[in-house]
């Protein structure tokens, strides 16, 4: 029942990232894609904070509470969480700019494609690759093509955009992965949100011309993306993954696409053609197989039996 729990608080993750691309969407008839984005970066970091208050509470009842605390120190959660903001800012605005050319289902599911670039950038951490993510990567670059390359093998401008911003999604993996353990992931979150929302007022006033009125008009998206998804669905997150495996998880979250494509086609009327649901099938399956291992499978079977 437990690893049932964990399973369906992560599925209700993967459901509001999926439909979060609707909201997006529609954030860009009113506000450009800076401004959308300091609104967002900056509310959903003001929602974390009673959330982490109530985990600091939570903390300080469990024993040896205190010599844990002292392994995370200040530096290592600044410098870490700034450069996860840098990698997020980076993400998340080439992946605004995009949603303006492309659609939200499309955009759900190249953005899914982090999951295989990840493996492809232990190649300069000299981590060996293996042949199960070699075939992912194949998978994945085939499924692109028939989603994105149109006659004469050019991309969409939009797609482009929404790929290049994969590719920052990927190195904030990477960077969390590196300062995971060095400090406390809620706290990392709100430094991150916080650093990625001071970049998005900075470029908002550089190179858009934000209205007070727009924001307003825009406040049902904005809250949205700001509270359900950086607030709401990070904590679901957190505590499914206490339940779920990291593999189980990992493919329960990349569902995210699935749910970009089905709400885009129930709110907005996003259709795709048959070659381009080929492409989402064929990247769908280069995720799952690219956190599938031999070694991960038993690992499944075992947890699922512990649990």
């Amino acid at each position: 029942m437990r690893n049932v729990k964990g399973n369906l608080i992560l599925l209700l993750t993967a459901i509001i990232w999926g439909t979060s691309f609707i909201s997006q969407k529609l954030g860009m008839n009113y506000i450009e894609p800076f401004t959308f984005g300091a609104s967002r970066f900056l509310l959903g970091a003001g929602a974390l904070i009673p959330i982490i208050l109530i985990f600091d509470r939570l903390n300080k009842k469990k024993k040896d509470v205190e010599i844990e605390e002292h392994k995370f120190s200040n530096k290592d959660l600044l410098r870490g969480g700034v450069l996860c903001g840098v990698a997020v800012f980076l993400g998340a605005s080439l992946q605004q700019w995009g949603l303006v050319y492309t659609t939200a289902g499309k955009a759900g599911f190249i953005t899914a494609l982090y999951v295989v670039i990840v493996p492809l950038f232990g190649i300069f951490m000299h981590k060996k690759i293996d042949f199960i993510t070699w075939i992912g990567v194949a998978l994945a670059i085939i499924g692109l093509y028939f989603l994105c390359i149109q006659e004469g093998f050019s991309m969409q401008k939009g797609d482009a955009i929404v790929l290049m911003g994969t590719i920052f999604w990927a190195l904030q993996i990477v960077i969390v992965d590196v300062y995971a353990d060095k400090t406390e992931g809620l706290k990392l979150s709100f430094v991150q949100f916080v650093t990625a929302g001071i970049l998005s007022v900075i470029s908002a006033f550089i190179f858009e011309t934000p209205d007070i009125s727009s924001i307003i008009d825009c406040l049902g998206p904005i809250l949205y993306t700001a509270i359900m998804v950086v607030g709401v669905a990070y904590t679901l997150q957190i505590i499914g993954q206490k339940y779920t495996n990291p593999t189980a998880a990992a493919i329960i979250l990349s569902m995210e696409s699935v749910f970009a494509v089905i709400s885009g086609a129930i709110f907005l009327d996003e259709l795709m053609s048959i070659r381009e649901l080929i492409g989402c099938i064929l990247m769908f399956i280069a995720v799952i197989i690219t956190q599938i291992k031999p070694e991960n499978i038993l690992e499944l079977v075992k947890k699922d039996a512990d649990y």
